[in-house]
């Protein structure tokens, strides 16, 4: 049809519809306002009375037919109708930046002369309708800032003349359609901000004329196609937070690139030296990953960098002088990773630099003062180094430095007294360096300091009043030092939460002005100089919960209005001079946990009020003249754990029968008192650890569950005349040092005493009585024990050892179920069908009791938890003691992974729960045992497996309690297990945490491999992590290194992707730095993720790894 033609038919059809009245097209849209809300200033302007749309607010029109509907930023609400499908000309229709809800019409792909479809900023729910690949002259789709989901449908890729596809920022999910190379136009790709999962097609690379390519925020993973290659002018690629493994494959020889990102993902490999060549690159942003090797000196190249960040890799070496030529440079960022040597002078070259992030490396050596130098710095972050220097006066002089944390390095000399006069300083951390000194007086002239911390130095005089009266400071940190004087005034501090000015040598007295700090939580002024009363006005504190003035000179009473403190949890006053009857005070205070008030001069007795008291864990009230009895009230404490201390207060009476509730209890101390009577109720005391009854007139035998402290070095029982131990006059390792004698003894000799005052009073007469009397005697003393029988530990009867030892057959090599470093372990089934895991520990009985089964019994006696193995009974004789554990059905989890009989079925789920199970345990030995408890010894053969198959760590013959002096941290020798041992035991015998989760790395790559930890098909030198890491870094996939029946399981499932997450939670568990392992809260945490993550993932989001697998799966 012509031209001419075509005009006269759409002539015609506006004659048509001029004389019949509103256009198709018109109504179309009448429909759709009835769906939609409206402005008033559209719907008053759409009428049905007018023949034609063109003059509506809104609408363009070419031959009366509307081609452009754009309502943008009309505040619109409602839903789309089907009529939008009804404008067969429409050409661009922009309804972005709304509030319209609902789904996306099917009908809209019947416009199919659509050039421009912008919904973006609304509502929208639903999936992405299929219809829409019919817009095939479609150039620009903007569905973003919505809620749409499901999966993006195949065909709407297959468009050669997309330019741009903005769909960030939705719920999206599945993978990425391998259709989008079919985008031969593509400029700008936005997925960003979606759930998006598999693998980056490889046919990306089709999209030659891509500029802007943005990824972050999805679950993507598998490697970065090689085929970015053929994208030569890529512009923007950010890719960060997703799951992205392998090395970065790609390369551009003429690259335009402004922005790299590829954070917060698990490449691996070595930085390219290529982006050397990148002459535009803005901002590189590798955070995050696995990158090891060296930083490529052909960085340097790059003039217009402003952003440079490689936080959180392996990237070791020097820092490159070379970085110092990017003049550019805005944020220079390379803290946590392995880096080395000095700090380059040339990076004081870098004269628009604001953030340098240098903090947790190897860095050494004197840090560049030039640095300082540089006006713009800001942030100056070089924490946890073994840098050196000084602060030059040059420092004091930056006028927009705002965080500056040094602390745990090697800086010396004065800091510059301007130093703040001239900053908005926020945050200053010199911790743990070795500043001499004063104080500057003006750090806080910017108003804007939120933390002072200056603890760990060798700073003196007094300290400035504007620690007093800086209204922006929240923490304040100046423990450790050589300071002095008087505190100063507060003035302003209605924002200060944390004061710690301990360790100094303040005088003068409490400044009654702390009580205007109505926000403050934590107070720490002990091991000072003060004086004077403790200042009534600290009972305005309503919000303090931990408050320490120990190891002052303190007088007067406590002030009543302490009370009014009801969050207090920590109460440490003791070693002052206070004085008077305080502990009806301290009774209201209920969220007490420790009260510590021990070695000052109170009186007035212990009060039955001391109930009210329920949560404490710890009570000090030693060295105090209280007198009166102990209250039965004690008993009601049944949280107390950590210590009991009563000592050289006048107490006298009995110990209360209540006293035998506190089951938990650590340490006991009752000594120096004028107490009486007998032991029996501290005899269900079997979690102590520490005792102390000396001096006092305690009488009666010794209960078996104290017996472990005889031989105590100073006796806890010297100085109690009338205690005895059980046991028979030619025992002598029961003697307890000879403060104790056998009750035997002491017994015929009250007798004898007895008989001989009667002779002497009534002669002969009663030689009849007497006679009786030595008949009686002598039977009695048929009736005592029999030579060697058991003196039980733990409450039960000695029948509990001949039911053993009939179970075992008297101890029968067939009954031996396994070894442990401290004893052979024996399954013993009882009559009453009790199955016990016995653990023999041979030698003499004084030996155990100080050796290892003690220890053992008394980290167990301190833990409860349902992945750590419940200690039943402990039973001794003097050849050998006998530790009673529940009986674990499946053994060890090294007899299920490596045992010599036919490997067992070892499902995934099962390795999982095992590795959650244990990593749980650990958790809770790591974080909530106070002190906190180190295993030192994991491996399989000490995680028992009961018959669900649940975890149960075990062994804590070397076990080790962490409490916070510097010397209990040290051990005497190496320990653990050759292969489970982390690298820093070459050289240290300092047990940590960090240790514990190394070896626990290698028990998860045990789980995931089912090779040992020495494997026999590893070469000489050769282990588990070396073999796995080096395995990997040959960019070798999982299935190289996972054992073969977990692939065949888990290939094309969801479950391909927790292993590799489990996989990698091991390997960082297992570095070499014990500075780069998280902790196990922090792995439970990992672990749980990670199953969450792969339980919400769709079937197709695995597709992109069954490829890799299909040899493993046949």
């Amino acid at each position: 049809m012509g031209l001419i033609s075509w005009h006269r038919l759409l002539l015609f059809s506006n004659l048509v519809s001029l004389c019949c009245g509103l256009s198709s097209d018109g109504h179309a849209l009448l429909a759709l306002s009835r769906r939609l809300i409206l402005p008033d200033t559209i719907s008053s302007n759409w009428s049905s009375s007018d023949t034609t749309p063109c003059g509506w607010k809104g609408v363009q029109c070419e031959m009366n037919n509307v081609v452009h509907l754009n309502l943008s930023y009309y505040k619109v609400s409602g839903s789309i109708g089907p009529e939008v499908g009804r404008m067969k000309y429409l050409r661009q229709l922009d309804l972005s930046s709304n509030n319209i809800s609902g789904p996306i019409p099917h009908e809209l792909g019947n416009c199919v002369l659509l050039d421009l479809l912008d919904l973006s900023g609304n509502s929208l729910s639903g999936g992405i309708p299929t219809s829409l690949m019919n817009l095939k002259k479609l150039s620009q789709l903007g569905l973003y800032s919505n809620s749409l989901s499901g999966e993006i449908p195949e065909g709407l890729f297959k468009n050669r003349f997309l330019e741009r596809v903005y769909l960030q920022d939705n719920k999206l999910s599945g993978s990425i359609p391998s259709s989008v190379g079919e985008m031969k136009s593509l400029k700008y790709f936005r997925l960003d901000g979606n759930m998006l999962s598999g693998a980056l097609p490889d046919s990306i690379g089709n999209c030659t004329k891509l500029e802007n390519l943005y990824l972050y925020g999805n679950k993507l993973n598998g490697s970065l196609p090689r085929s970015l290659s053929n994208i030569k002018g890529l512009v923007l690629f950010e890719a960060n937070n997703n799951s992205f493994t392998g090395d970065i494959s790609f390369r551009f020889k003429s690259c335009k690139l402004e922005v790299f990102v590829l954070s917060w993902n698990q490449i691996s490999g070595e930085i390219p030296g290529w982006l050397g060549n990148c002459s535009s690159l803005i901002r590189l942003a590798f955070l995050h990953n696995r990158l090891s090797g060296q930083i490529p000196t052909s960085l340097g190249l790059l003039k217009k960098l402003s952003i440079l960040i490689l936080t959180q890799n392996s990237l070791s070496g020097l820092i490159p002088p070379e970085i110092g030529s990017c003049r550019s440079l805005v944020w220079l960022e390379l803290d946590a990773n392995q880096l080395e040597g000095t700090v380059p002078k040339q990076l004081a070259n870098l004269r628009n630099l604001q953030q340098l992030f240098l903090f947790e490396n190897r860095l050494s050596g004197e840090f560049p003062q030039d640095i300082w130098g540089i006006q713009g710095l800001e942030s100056v972050l070089l924490y946890n180094n073994s840098l050196s220097g000084g602060l030059p006066p040059m420092s004091a002089e930056l006028k927009h430095l705002k965080f500056v944390k040094l602390q745990d390095n090697l800086f010396t000399g004065v800091i510059p007294p301007g130093f703040g006069i001239n900053s908005p300083l926020v945050e200053i951390d010199f911790t743990n360096n070795r500043f001499v000194g004063g104080i500057p007086p003006n750090i806080c002239s910017g108003k804007r300091l939120t933390a002072w911390n200056l603890g760990h130095n060798f700073l003196n005089g007094t300290i400035p009043f504007t620690v007093a009266s800086c209204p922006s400071l929240e923490r304040v940190r100046l423990h450790n030092n050589n300071l002095s004087g008087q505190v100063p005034q507060f003035r302003d501090c209605a924002n200060l939460r944390y004061i710690d000015l301990s360790h100094n040598s303040l005088s003068g007295h409490i400044p009654a002005s702390l009580g205007r700090c109505a926000n403050i939580t934590a107070i720490n002024w002990s091991q000072n100089k003060l004086g004077g009363p403790i200042p009534p006005e600290l009972g305005q504190l309503v919000k303090l919960e931990s408050l320490d003035l120990s190891h002052n000179s303190l007088e007067g009473a406590i002030p009543a209005q302490i009370s009014s403190c009801s969050k207090l949890h920590l109460f440490d006053l003791s070693f002052n001079s206070l004085n008077g009857s305080a502990l009806t005070t301290v009774c209201k205070l209920e969220f007490m946990l420790n009260l510590r008030l021990q070695r000052n001069r109170l009186s007035g007795g212990i009060p039955d009020c001391i109930s009210q008291l329920h949560g404490l864990v710890e009570l000090q009230l030693g060295g105090n003249v209280l007198g009166g009895h102990l209250p039965s009230a004690l008993g009601t404490l049944k949280r107390l754990s950590t210590a009991l201390n009563l000592s050289s207060n006048g107490l006298e009476g009995s110990i209360p029968s209540q006293l035998r509730f506190l089951v938990d209890l650590a340490s006991l101390d009752l000594s120096g008192n004028n107490l009486s009577g007998d032991l029996a109720p501290l005899g269900s005391l079997h979690a102590l650890y520490t005792l102390n009854l000396s001096n006092n007139r305690f009488s009666g035998p010794v209960p078996e569950n104290l017996v472990q402290f005889i031989n105590s070095t100073p006796s806890p029982f010297s100085g109690n005349s009338d205690l005895c131990v059980s046991c028979h006059d030619d025992d002598s390792s029961c003697k307890g040092a000879n403060v104790l004698e056998p009750c035997s003894s002491l017994r015929r000799r009250g007798v004898h005493g007895r008989v001989k005052i009667a002779m002497i009073c009534l002669g002969s007469v009663f030689v009849g009585a007497f006679l009786i009397l030595c008949i009686f005697l002598k039977y009695r003393g048929s009736k005592t024990k029999p030579e060697g029988e058991l003196n039980p530990f733990f409450g039960e009867s000695s029948s509990k050892l001949n039911e053993v030892l009939e179970s075992t057959e008297n101890f029968d090599d067939k009954y031996i179920i396994g070894t442990g470093g401290q004893g052979t372990v024996y399954k013993a089934t009882l009559r009453s069908g009790e199955v016990y895991a016995v653990k023999k520990l041979v030698g003499h009985a004084h030996k155990i009791l100080h050796g290892s089964m003690i220890r053992e019994m008394n980290t167990l006696g301190q833990i409860r938890h349902r992945n750590l193995v419940k200690l039943k009974d402990v039973l001794f004789r003097r050849e050998y003691g006998l530790i009673l554990y529940e009986f674990m059905d499946n053994g060890s989890l090294y007899d299920v992974l490596h045992g010599t009989e036919a490997a067992p079925v070892l499902e995934w789920r099962t390795r999982y729960d095992i590795a959650l199970g244990t990593a749980h345990g650990l958790a809770y030995l790591h974080n909530d045992c106070h002190p906190a408890i180190i295993h030192r010894d994991i491996k399989p053969k000490n995680i028992l497996l009961d018959k669900d198959m649940v975890p149960h760590i075990s062994d804590f013959g070397i076990a080790k309690l962490i409490d916070l002096s510097p010397a209990a941290s040290e051990t005497t020798g190496i320990v653990g297990t050759v292969g489970y041992m982390a690298p820093e035991m070459a050289f240290s015998t300092r047990s940590t945490i960090e240790f514990d989760v190394y070896s626990y790395g290698v028990v998860l790559l045990e789980l995931i491999t089912r090779k040992m930890a020495l494997d026999p098909s590893f070469p000489h030198d050769v282990d588990l992590v070396s073999w796995v890491s080096s395995t990997l870094n040959e960019g070798n996939v999982i299935e190289s290194v996972c054992d073969p029946a977990l692939m065949r399981e888990v290939c094309g499932t969801a479950e391909l992707e927790e292993v590799c997450s489990v996989l990698s939670i091991a390997l960082r568990c297992t570095a070499e730095d014990a500075r780069q392992r998280p902790s196990m809260m922090d792995v439970v945490k990992e672990l749980t993720r990670a199953r969450h993550d792969v339980v919400s993932l769709p079937k197709q989001a695995v597709s992109g790894s069954s490829s890799s697998c299909q040899n493993l799966a046949t």
